[in-house]
């Protein structure tokens, strides 16, 4: 007997309820938007610009001596945070100090640096610098340009091929689940205010490809029923073509999902925030591709007076069981 994650046949309506499904996804959206404008990122040094410092001692980290011993130093906004991780030792207490950049320097010198070693050392004499980063203002804004410019690049060239591939309605169905996902990820990092870093600009990228993944499963389905079914209406084309391709989409963000969590438990705190993003873009991409594509595409209809010759190419493995 197979585990299955979801019955062999299913006959769910998901468009009983478009305009809650709908209101529910643009509410989540704006209230995104609106951390983003009041809260803001919690930029890591990659776009913040500055210095950030991985100090690891034997002795219990007491966030508070460590400030107060680097106050007399005059550095300006300084960040001190301990880092828990279960693959640690016991003797092996870790935090992560951040400085801001320095006026008119592109980092925080070498004296600094040294400076800020020698206080640290009246609070734990054993402390130890693991590593030392340091990006300067300049560079931190262009990383800021250079990675809007790639997620913007990403979102037109899936409007592009999926235009292509289908039709323009399919098109605009797809980038918003793409908007969607990507604006609920970066709102979520706001209000949780985990740096935010390359990592997860890597991971936005990551997420807008596999959610772009799902959707196309689900519309290749779509198309081909839409050939099969000429007379059977549009939403009920497309629950027959989201249940017929459920198991699927359930058996893969599963599984991708069981792997994540490992991650997140046993990686260590240098991924994590990149594994945190991938656990949500996954939990937000394979809803928006039911919720948001599809439903979008129900509004703005499609055509279905095709002459091509039914297509089964690419949907092969769209009905493994889960």
């Amino acid at each position: 007997m197979r585990l299955r994650l979801v019955p062999q046949e299913t006959k769910i309506d998901f468009f009983g309820k478009t305009k809650l499904s709908l209101g529910f996804s643009g509410l989540m959206v704006v209230l995104s938007v609106v951390f983003f404008f009041v809260q803001g990122l919690n930029f890591g040094i990659d776009f913040r610009g500055g210095t950030t410092i991985r100090t690891e001692s034997a002795q219990t980290v007491e966030v508070g001596a460590y400030r107060t011993a680097i106050e007399p130093l005059n550095l300006g906004d300084v960040s001190i945070t301990e880092v828990f991780d279960p693959n640690f030792d016991d003797d092996q207490n870790v935090t992560m100090i951040r400085i801001q950049a320095q006026d008119g320097q592109e980092a925080v010198t070498a004296d600094v640096i040294r400076n800020v070693e020698v206080a640290l050392q009246g609070v734990a004499p054993d402390i130890t610098f693991v590593s030392v980063e340091s990006v300067g203002p300049k560079v931190s804004g262009e990383l800021i340009q250079t990675a809007v410019i790639a997620v913007l690049l990403a979102i037109g060239a899936v409007l592009v091929y999926i235009w292509l591939r289908f039709e323009w309605q399919f098109a605009v169905g797809a980038v918003a689940a793409l908007v969607h996902d990507v604006v609920l990820t970066i709102g979520v990092f706001s209000i949780v205010q985990i740096r935010f870093d390359l990592a997860i600009i890597a991971a936005l990228l990551t997420i807008v490809g596999y959610s772009l993944n799902d959707t196309v499963v689900v519309f290749d389905r779509v198309r081909e029923n839409l050939r099969k079914f000429k007379k059977l209406e549009l939403k009920e084309v497309l629950n027959l073509s989201i249940n017929e391709t459920l198991a699927r989409t359930m058996m893969t963000s599963v599984t991708t999902l069981l792997a994540l969590i490992a991650l997140f438990v046993l990686g260590g705190d240098v991924i994590r925030g990149f594994v945190f993003a991938m656990i949500w873009g996954v939990v937000v991409g394979t809803y928006s591709s039911v919720f948001v594509a599809s439903t979008v595409l129900l509004k703005l209809g499609v055509k279905r007076d095709w002459s091509k010759p039914d297509a089964t190419v690419g949907n092969q493995f769209s009905n493994i069981d889960a």
